[in-house]
């Protein structure tokens, strides 16, 4: 009875030390991940991305959830560090298979960085240049121009999607089978109608636009 209770204690004095090990990697992790995130979060702020976001589809969303959109940022930084030391804290007490989940978690999170990064960037985008046809065609009165850009938005949002979830190695051949020929038709039928609708709205204005044209080069 004495030896079991001697080796038992010699087992935990000799565990103790990864024990303690755990406990500060989890703590540095915990001081990184918050640290990391809010000058993360800072700088994406003062560089105008939170503005930016706000303007899109995807951004108005995210603020009628009530979350901010550098809030949102700077938690997914913060879990990203965060996870890493659970599995490097999981490693040091020899815990394998939780060791071997983590890993696995972490490999995963630049794959939904990736999506996040192309989903994000391509709304902003698809939205900056819709915006500028819109006021564009503001200015020019050419007639189903509105319907027109929300027909686009929804055209390149739809792609922007597709793009961002091959990144989270999800198999789209299905969609992509079905949905192909269809991006196709409305893609071709989009570049049409835009050609048709410009051509007929600036078909009054393009005796007036050559001739600006003719000045400015003429100077």
């Amino acid at each position: 009875m004495g030896d079991a209770l001697m080796q038992m204690i010699n087992s935990v004095i000799a565990y103790l030390p990864h024990l303690i090990a755990a406990i500060i990697i989890l703590i540095i992790g915990w001081i990184v991940g918050r640290l990391l995130g809010k000058f993360i979060a800072g700088i994406l702020d003062k560089i105008g991305v939170d503005d930016a976001l706000r303007k899109t589809s995807i951004g108005k969303a995210i603020e009628q959830s009530g979350t901010h959109i550098v809030s949102l940022f700077d938690l997914i930084i913060r879990w990203f560090i965060y996870l890493i030391a659970i599995a490097a804290a999981a490693s040091v007490l020899q815990l394998g298979f939780i060791s071997e989940l983590f890993e696995k978690i972490i490999l995963y999170l630049p794959h939904i960085a990736m999506f996040l990064i192309i989903l994000i960037v391509g709304f902003i985008m698809v939205d900056y240049f819709a915006d500028i046809l819109q006021a564009w065609g503001k200015t020019q009165n050419i007639e189903f121009l509105g319907l027109i850009i929300v027909l686009l938005r929804i055209f390149f949002y739809f792609i922007v999607l597709m793009l961002a979830l091959s990144q989270l190695l999800i198999d789209l051949t299905i969609i992509y089978t079905f949905i192909t020929p269809i991006a196709w038709g409305v893609g071709i039928g989009l570049g049409a109608g835009i050609a048709v609708f410009i051509a007929f709205g600036l078909k009054d204005r393009a005796p007036e636009m050559m001739d600006n044209l003719m000045k400015k080069i003429s100077k």
